[in-house]
């Protein structure tokens, strides 16, 4: 499939040479005779795909700017300096400075000029960086051992129209259930009625971002609801022929929770949860948090740390499997970078097996990279074995509108509010607006 997927690629990419930028992104087109160009770019195997690769050199003296996510920036700075001697001949100079990967779409239109020559950013904003014009796609020659080392969905998360144009970072820009062992036992963390209840008995919290698009959207998605990529305009958002009366359902059954548990059940910014459990006593003993904060939790926690997919929620007397969304984050190379050849290499490097197995040792995040997933490394986290397992009941973080994620935070603001109702009626028209706001906003 990975060599069938390369080959689809290679096809339907056509070459990206190195050349400076402009006011234009970086054409697609390889120099000279396009037939030839396809012939010899187009359809070549690993080994001249390799061979090509090499002869990929950094400009002299090139000074780079690299946006990493505050947490990482150490661990970025220290891996490229060890890109930096891979061609101490070149006399690069690397800075990095903290950018997070969610809002990095927004900061590059800001000025792209003046932004990071590469950076990393969660997979939902490709198309709006391409729209813009401001991410070079990969060259072919780095495309296939990028297909060939990666899973399926990060691949599929850094394509765009055929084309690859960014390099897969992690597999885990998702969600799980993180909890205090010595509060929630590990059979209670199966189901979120056990949790809840744990929590309650001992008093303590359980926190989850509910007004948050990105983490409410468990709750419809839990009842069938999913997205189905774009129409043909672009923007507008599609969904499946879903069963409403399954999704108000579930909406239900997640309210009466949050009602029943007033108090245990807390809507809150997920970095809340470390926080909570970092004071003596501790307030919080569970949570629904993102991979981005697995490493303080479990400083936390120490031995007691308890992490695992996302627990099962009764509805209507079945336990249903809460769904997630999942996404990767990846790195980009700005169009408008000076030092293309430069960039595209140190953006390679960071997106290596031995950059994702650094990350995941120090930072607990997730592998995109095959080989790095079946890595003791990652076998031994459970916060990582956690993430990549949610991933697996989860919809992929791709193609979704803008205007998705603020409808989507207001229903499950509704669904949690002290004062909101939380019958079938209510529940069935908080759904439709819902779906309305998405498609019309």
């Amino acid at each position: 499939m990975k060599r069938i997927l390369a080959l689809i690629l290679a096809v339907m990419m056509m070459a990206t040479i190195f050349v400076g930028c402009g006011e234009e992104p970086a054409t697609n087109e390889p120099a000279g005779d396009k037939n030839a160009a396809a012939s010899d770019l187009g359809l070549m195997d690993a080994e001249k795909a390799a061979a090509e690769k090499a002869k990929v050199k950094p400009e002299q003296n090139a000074e780079l700017l690299v946006w990493a996510p505050d947490k990482s920036v150490k661990l970025t700075e220290k891996q490229c300096a060890e890109f930096v001697k891979k061609y101490p001949d070149a006399n690069l100079k690397i800075t990095v400075k903290a950018q997070g990967e969610g809002d990095a779409a927004t900061a590059i239109l800001n000025d792209p000029q003046k932004s990071a020559d590469v950076f990393g950013f969660a997979c939902d904003q490709l198309s709006t960086l391409i729209n813009a014009k401001v991410i070079r796609p990969v060259h072919l020659a780095f495309a296939p051992a990028i297909v060939e080392n990666n899973s399926e969905g990060s691949i599929q998360a850094a394509t765009y129209d055929k084309k690859l144009y960014a390099f897969p970072e992690t597999g885990d820009n998702g969600y799980y259930l993180v909890y205090d062992k010595s509060v929630v036992s590990d059979e209670q963390a199966k189901t979120l009625e056990g949790v809840l209840e744990a929590c309650k008995k001992a008093n303590k919290q359980f926190i989850c971002s509910a007004g948050d698009g990105f983490f409410a959207c468990m709750f419809p998605f839990t009842g069938g609801l999913e997205i189905n990529g774009l129409e043909a305009d672009n923007t507008t958002q599609k969904f499946n022929d879903y069963n409403e009366k399954e999704v108000v359902d579930t909406l239900v059954a997640f309210a009466e929770l949050f009602h029943k548990y007033e108090g245990t059940f807390v809507s809150d910014n997920p970095t809340k949860i470390a926080a909570g459990m970092q004071v003596n006593p501790k307030k919080v003993a569970a949570g629904v948090d993102g991979s981005w904060n697995a490493a303080g939790v479990a400083k936390a926690l120490g031995e007691n740390f308890g992490a695992v997919k996302l627990p099962t929620i009764n509805v209507n007397g079945k336990d249903k499997q809460i769904i997630s969304l999942h996404g990767y984050k990846l790195l980009g190379v700005n169009n408008y970078t000076k030092n293309p050849n430069a960039s595209t290499l140190l953006a390679d490097y960071l997106a290596s097996e031995e950059c994702q197995l650094q990350r995941a040792e120090e930072l607990s995040w997730g592998p995109s990279n095959i080989k790095a997933t079946e890595s003791d490394i990652v076998k031994k986290n459970v916060a990582v074995t956690a993430i990549l397992d949610q991933a697996k009941n989860s919809l992929p973080q791709v193609n979704i509108a803008s205007t998705f994620w603020n409808p989507m935070g207001t229903l499950g603001t509704k669904l949690c509010a002290k004062d909101e109702k939380y019958d079938e009626a209510t529940i069935t028209k908080l759904l439709q607006d819902t779906i309305t706001n998405i498609k019309d906003e």
